[in-house]
């Protein structure tokens, strides 16, 4: 039968939104996570995908962050000198610990790229930017289906 004889393509679209919403593109996955969940998909296993996409689109805005210089980041994030070195001086005052809030909408992305920036260690960067997205999709399946 194969690994993937389940897979439907509607999990195919909660994951590409998830992923492409983690980018810079002004995406937001959880229309169609709430859609999914209202159609009476499981919503664990909903969760489960869209964390998984959000998570690999953060691990994509890391990964420029890492490999490209500041001067394209910059231009790519459409930031001043000043503007960065702000933001740097912020992620570095409040610490690792703001990746928790990388889903948050306008500073999420910027944070995730910065971090890569910053050469922040990629065991901590998955574990909190996987908590705070996570953490945010059971919220909404919660307030939509009830999971608990």
């Amino acid at each position: 039968m194969g690994l993937f004889y389940v897979f439907y393509p509607e999990w195919l679209g909660l994951f590409s939104s998830a992923f492409l919403a983690a980018t810079v593109l002004p995406l937001s996955s959880e229309v169609v996570l709430t859609a999914l969940l209202l159609d009476g998909q499981p919503p664990a296993l909903m969760v489960l995908i869209a964390t998984v996409g959000n998570v690999l689109g953060s691990v994509t805005n890391y990964a420029l962050g890492y490999w490209a210089n500041t001067v394209v980041v910059k231009k790519w994030l459409r930031i001043s000198d000043a503007e960065f070195s702000r933001a740097e001086q912020r992620f570095k005052r409040y610490g690792t610990a703001a990746l928790c809030l990388a889903w948050v909408p306008v500073i999420g992305d910027p944070l995730t790229v910065l971090a890569g920036v910053l050469k922040v260690r990629f065991s901590w960067f998955i574990l909190l930017v996987t908590a705070g997205k996570c953490l945010r999709y059971l919220v909404l399946a919660h307030a939509v289906v009830g999971l608990w």
